[in-house]
């Protein structure tokens, strides 16, 4: 059986996230839950980014800088230690993040969709949700993004509203999770898949 962890970006999976960045351009792929990865493309270096994404961790450095705390995730596969996904997890949602955005952002690399995986790393999401002691989490995506709607019904999202995101003009389906009744209902499904003594974890940095 395959498993999976959440691991914090370090300098020593460089080469690996890079590849992963590189698999979306080349697939012709949006980037998201990563924390702004796609920034290595012409704006920043990957150790400039690492350094944002470990700073931005901090409740007084994101608020100095107009954003709310947040850890960035790979998710591994363990089986061959590869980055199959990413997660970016905001701690609290500000006014914008109400808006479009919410708590959770997540993506799957392209070459590795289609095989169950976001569902796997929502439900690992909502463990660090729990740990942060959230009742309940806002996921969103585009309402043309059938794939993502599906993973986050599939863990219990109830729609709240279509909002329209006019920063990026599109339409998104915005939705709730109840954290605990979530964690409960799909735990035989999914727990199973998660290897919780390597997850890296949000409360504990």
């Amino acid at each position: 059986m395959e498993k999976f962890y959440f691991e914090l970006p370090s300098l020593k999976r460089k080469d690996e996230a890079l590849e992963y960045l590189k698999e979306h351009v080349d697939n012709g792929s949006k980037i998201n839950g990563s924390g702004g990865l796609n920034r290595c493309k012409n704006k920043m270096s990957y150790e400039e980014w690492i350094d944002d994404v470990t700073k931005t961790m901090d409740k007084n450095y994101a608020e100095n800088m107009g954003l709310v705390p947040a850890t960035t995730f790979f998710t591994i596969r363990e089986n061959d230690n590869k980055i199959i996904g990413m997660i970016n997890f905001r701690h609290y949602l500000n006014d914008e993040l109400y808006r479009a955005g919410g708590h959770i952002g997540y993506g799957i690399r392209p070459l590795e969709r289609g095989k169950g995986y976001a569902k796997i790393q929502l439900y690992m999401s909502l463990l660090e949700a729990e740990k942060l002691g959230l009742d309940n989490v806002m996921v969103d995506c585009e309402t043309t993004n059938e794939p993502s709607d599906r993973t986050i019904k599939a863990l219990g999202g109830v729609l709240d509203r279509v909002e329209y995101d006019e920063e990026y003009g599109r339409k998104l389906n915005v939705y709730w999770i109840d954290v605990k009744e979530s964690l409960s209902k799909y735990k035989d499904r999914y727990l199973k898949y998660v290897d919780l003594e390597k997850c890296d974890s949000i409360i504990n940095k």
